[in-house]
This record gives structure tokens, C-alpha cells and sequence, in this order.
């Protein structure tokens, strides 16, 4: 937790085909709706490609400075999986074969009647004394180690993953909103609208304008964590809007 009390993730998603474009991540958008859920503040997200020194970098920035690390992605079979052995490298620890991941892995195959090859033993990797994520869809696990937390990249595993995740997490005190239409356009608002954040520094109000058949209007999001802080600022956002419309019809045409 921060000094605030609040708790704080980042994600770093790691591949060079999302980077590419071939392909678009659904990870990110699922992490930050769960994370929000459980009251914790996803407050950065990176993409890194699948080249070492980029993951350390990164890993080594986000686990300094936020609560928790999510990674997706990089922890598979194929030769350009490499996230186990950044991450054993950020922690300045060797990457394994994890026993525990050997016997889990070589019983599926086995189930199966495939070869546990050494390109498929590569999933057992993972940092000397990293505690397993589990896999209930595909078997390989992910792994914790320190405050990281590493993932598949496969949606479907990642989710799966990440339902295990949640609960060993401390939760925060969940994010309160209210949204409010304005009539008017950010253009109009804006000097006003930046007076009633700085009054309510406890709170985040996000502006996000809309243009329908009619013209523009925007839409106000007054967020925090005490819900008499949040009425008080969409209070005051109310009455801001009130006042403009008095102005108005009382300008001349």
C-alpha cells in the first residue's frame, strides 16, 4: 500500500505482436475492470516487445513503484518466450526448471500420450523459489515472485489466472462515481470545471465530450473512495452547470 492507504498495480504486457498490431490485446481492459472491482488503482500500463533488457527495464520500474505487477504474456513454449528469464534476471535470480511444473506438465502430456519434449519443458520455467499461479485450462503455470505477478498471455488462461490472483491481493477501499450530462461543451466548462477539482483535491473528475445530432455535450465523472467527498463535488459540478445556464438566459440573443 501507498503512504495514502491505497493500493496500486501496474501491468506490463509483454509481446512484440501486440505491438505489431497482429494482435489486440484483451488482457488490459479485463486486469483494470477486475483490479477496480477489488478497490485496487491500475495506474500505469505498459507493452513491451519480447527482447530481455526491455522486460527488466520495465519490470524493475513498476515493482518499485506500485503495490502490485501483473505481466501477461511471454511464458510459453517457443523460443521468443523469454519473460521467465527476465524476470529471474530482474530479481537477480536463476531461472529454474520448477520441480513442482516438471510433474504437473509431464502428467498432462502423459494423459495426453505426447512427448514431453524440451521445447514443451520450457513452461516449467520460472525465478528459483517462485510460488506457481495456477492453470486450471492449460496446465503451465505462472508464477509469483516478490510482488510480481506473471501470466499467460491467452485471454482465456490469463483470466483464469488472474480469478486465482485477485484474492491473495489486498484490497483497497473501492472507487465511488457519479456521472453527470452537461449540456455544455468542454470549451465552456473548462476554467470552471479545473476550479472544482483543485477545491476537491480527494476526488478525480474526468471530462469526456460527445457530439451527437445536436451538438456537444460532455460527460462528467466525479470519482473517490468517501461517498459525502464525491456528493460534494458533484454538488458543486451541479451547480457550476446551473449557473451557466442562468447566464445564458440572461445574456441578450
Amino acid at each position: 500500500m501507498t503512504a495514502e492507504g491505497t493500493v496500486t498495480a501496474a501491468m506490463l504486457a509483454i509481446g512484440d505482436e501486440l505491438l505489431s498490431g497482429r494482435t489486440r490485446d484483451k488482457n488490459i481492459g479485463h486486469a483494470a475492470h477486475m483490479l477496480t472491482l477489488c478497490g485496487i488503482d491500475l495506474k500505469e500500463v505498459r507493452i513491451v516487445p519480447d527482447e530481455e533488457e526491455e522486460i527488466v527495464a520495465a519490470l524493475n520500474a513498476l515493482r518499485a513503484r506500485y503495490t502490485y505487477v501483473l505481466t501477461s504474456g511471454g511464458i510459453g513454449p517457443t523460443h521468443d518466450d523469454i519473460t521467465a528469464d527476465a524476470v529471474s534476471r530482474a530479481f537477480g535470480l536463476p531461472c529454474i526448471h520448477d520441480e513442482k511444473a516438471m510433474e504437473l506438465l509431464g502428467a498432462m502430456y502423459e494423459r495426453r500420450g505426447m512427448e514431453f519434449t524440451e521445447t514443451r519443458k520450457r513452461m516449467a520455467r520460472m525465478p528459483q523459489g517462485a510460488e506457481h499461479i495456477p492453470n486450471p485450462v492449460s496446465t503451465a503455470p505462472g508464477f509469483r515472485i516478490g510482488n510480481v505477478h506473471v501470466m499467460a498471455g491467452v485471454p482465456q488462461v490469463f483470466e483464469a489466472m488472474l480469478d486465482h490472483v485477485l484474492p491473495t491481493l489486498a484490497h483497497g477501499r473501492k472507487m465511488l462515481s457519479v456521472a453527470i450530462i452537461s449540456p455544455y461543451g468542454e470549451g465552456e466548462i473548462g476554467l470552471r470545471l479545473g476550479a472544482i477539482q483543485k477545491a476537491h483535491p480527494e476526488t478525480s473528475i474526468g471530462s469526456y465530450p460527445r457530439f451527437g445530432g445536436s451538438g456537444f455535450t460532455t460527460e462528467l465523472i466525479v470519482r473517490a473512495r468517501d461517498e459525502s467527498v464525491m456528493e460534494a463535488a458533484a454538488a458543486d459540478v451541479r451547480a457550476m452547470l446551473e449557473a451557466i445556464r442562468v447566464e445564458k438566459e440572461a445574456s441578450p440573443a
